[in-house]
């Protein structure tokens, strides 16, 4: 019974997914509330694979063996991808432009993937979820395929995330080469000799690209292109988590390599650091709050790198609740106010209340205030750093979350200003209105962020997790709540150099090196292709008419004129061979000694 579970927990939404986008407009009418029910379904075998723990193991191809699980980390993991998959898929019921199959199915299938990335235990099963991970988040980042400015950030994103996968191949191959046969995830440390340390580099490359971290994160800036449902679900539990849950199921792979964890867990500091510094400059919602996804999931990977899994995990849930909330936030104010742009938000929150109270129980969560999540979630894992990574690095952690309490601050101060005298500039056709299933996942998933770092008490302690000591949770505390109150104090003031603004210019070096060059490549292959290939293939055509037209003019007539021949010769031959048919025996004996007179005449002259 429990491996069918955990094929269900995977199959379903997959399954669903791909009929729906199959079917395309013919299921819109029905594709939301198909997409929500699907969604209600997974969450339920979610939670019952939590508790039933299932593992399943199949013969993939000669040698390996493709392997799912559910243990104490994936658990975790399933649960909280199905909640957001539900929380999105309600919210955007309640836009218009989203209630297609098309939309509901790349949902479904993003999501499903996720859910086998999440549950792999061997490399090969992973790298196939990561890679339709990879395509629907592209589709996803780039639904508005209409809009010039959509299909460039969906193609900026799947490049880069595309570029930084090659190292899970090379890890693959490395393992392999390295003697571990069956591509276990467990059995990655045990690759041999410099082998070893050409996996983990592999997998620490792949890690960092989907998650964002420095000096990948510009793409997610670019994926702020997409509607706000998708924001919400690539920036929670799914692809942007998917980097630092691997590094976080392969923590044992980074000690073994000896070099691996201390350059993630500083690559972590330094991306929660500097991309919180960005988030400050903002001047747009949403790219505020992806700049601020790259700095939190910061704090996963320098929890990954010190060996803080428990740490880690609990902030990559809280973090999900969170900014699932302040993402789907942002999307209702977009649809109902028609900008995203903070000085367009002052007084959105006043507006409309409900939304305002939830996304300032999620910026409050994120800015690390007490009690809610994300302040105890971030001691635990300062506390793990603390431990292990010394006090520099736990500094450096700390800045990251002061840093953290600035940018959500700022974003509070706009939505709660006095409403504006005049009509402030707007992106689209402002609706004037949240609709019910829009405000529906905000009430969940607020009181979810705020609860959420109770998770290991919550568990009777089936989540190893060393609690942060008295002083350091003291110690945060003041630390956000002056934080946000020097910020409440001089939002106005405070000014950002234009390399934060620009996302420290990464973003247009890349487009330098990688972006343009790879389309400008793509584009002259299709030029090729449609000159050289295309004009060839329908020159081979044109000629093969021409001979076929020549040979039906020319040739035709002449073997016509044979078959035609040959038929009259073979009437012929078949009128003289019944004349000496004629039914008397005597005629048919002369003809017998006339034939036996001829062979013995030719038998005289041959020999």
């Amino acid at each position: 019974m429990a491996p069918l579970l955990l094929w269900s927990l995977v199959a379903v939404p997959l399954l669903a997914g791909g009929l729906l986008a199959a079917t395309g407009r013919r299921a819109d009418r029905a594709a939301p509330a198909v997409g929500v029910l699907v969604a209600a379904g997974v969450l339920a075998l979610a939670i019952a694979a939590a508790f039933a723990r299932p593992v399943v193991e199949a013969p993939l191809v000669a040698g390996i063996r493709a392997g799912l699980a559910v243990d104490d980390l994936s658990a975790l993991m399933v649960v909280t991808v199905a909640g957001a998959t539900l929380a999105v898929l309600v919210f955007a019921a309640g836009e218009a432009e989203l209630r297609t199959a098309r939309f509901v199915g790349f949902v479904l299938l993003f999501a499903g993937a996720m859910l086998v990335t999440v549950t792999a235990t061997t490399l090969a099963v992973l790298l196939m979820a990561w890679e339709v991970m990879g395509a629907m988040s592209w589709a996803l980042i780039a639904y508005h395929w209409r809009e010039p400015d959509s299909v460039r950030a969906g193609h900026t994103a799947f490049l880069t995330t595309r570029l930084a996968d090659v190292g899970l191949y090379v890890a693959a191959g490395a393992a392999l080469a390295g003697g571990v046969g069956s591509l276990a995830l467990a059995e990655l440390p045990a690759a041999g000799g410099p082998w070893l340390h050409v996996v983990t580099a592999g997998v620490v490359l792949a890690a960092l690209g989907k998650s964002a971290q420095l000096p990948f994160s510009f793409w997610l800036s670019q994926a702020m292109r997409g509607p706000s449902p998708v924001s919400a679900l690539l920036h929670s539990a799914t692809m942007v988590a998917a980097g630092a849950y691997l590094l976080l199921r392969l923590v044992p792979l980074l000690e073994v390599s000896g070099w691996a964890g201390p350059l993630v867990a500083w690559i972590g500091a330094a991306t929660a650091l500097l991309l919180g510094l960005v988030a400050v400059a903002q001047t747009d919602l949403k790219q505020l709050l992806a700049a601020s996804t790259c700095a939190q999931i910061g704090f996963m990977v320098l929890a990954a790198g010190v060996g803080g899994v428990a740490g880690g995990a609990l902030q990559l849930v809280a973090h999900a609740a969170t900014k699932s909330l302040l993402f789907l936030a942002a999307g209702a104010w977009l649809v109902a106010l028609g900008t995203k742009r903070l000085d367009g938000l002052r007084g959105a929150a006043r507006r409309f209340p409900l939304v305002g109270v939830a996304f300032t129980v999620g910026a409050a969560s994120l800015a690390g205030l007490p009690p809610l999540s994300l302040w105890l979630t971030k001691d635990a894992v300062l506390a793990a750093v603390l431990e292990h990574g010394g006090v520099v690095l736990y500094v450096a952690g700390l800045a990251g979350a002061v840093v953290s309490a600035v940018y959500s601050a700022k974003a509070v101060w706009f939505v709660w200003r006095p409403v504006p005298t005049g009509s402030p500039a707007v992106e689209s056709e402002p609706a004037g209105r949240v609709s019910l299933p829009m405000r529906i996942p905000l009430v969940a998933l607020a009181a979810l962020a705020a609860t959420l770092g109770l998770l290991p008490l919550l568990t009777s302690g089936a989540i190893a997790v060393t609690p942060p000591a008295v002083w350091e949770l003291a110690l945060s505390a003041v630390l956000a709540v002056a934080a946000v109150a020097l910020t409440w104090r001089l939002t106005t003031r405070i000014g950002a150099p234009p390399a934060l603004a620009s996302w420290l210019g990464v973003e247009r070096a890349a487009h330098a090196v990688l972006v343009r060059p790879t389309l400008a490549l793509a584009h002259l292959l299709a030029r090729f292709d449609d000159r050289v290939l295309d004009r060839s293939v329908e020159g081979a055509a044109r000629a093969t008419g021409t001979v076929a037209r020549a040979l039906d003019r020319r040739g035709e007539p002449s073997i016509d004129g044979t078959v035609r021949a040959i038929a009259v010769g073979a009437r012929s031959l078949g009128r003289l061979a019944r004349r000496p048919q004629t039914g008397q025996i005597h005629q048919y004996y002369a003809q017998a000694a006339a034939v036996l007179a001829v062979l013995a005449l030719f038998l005289i002259v041959v020999r």
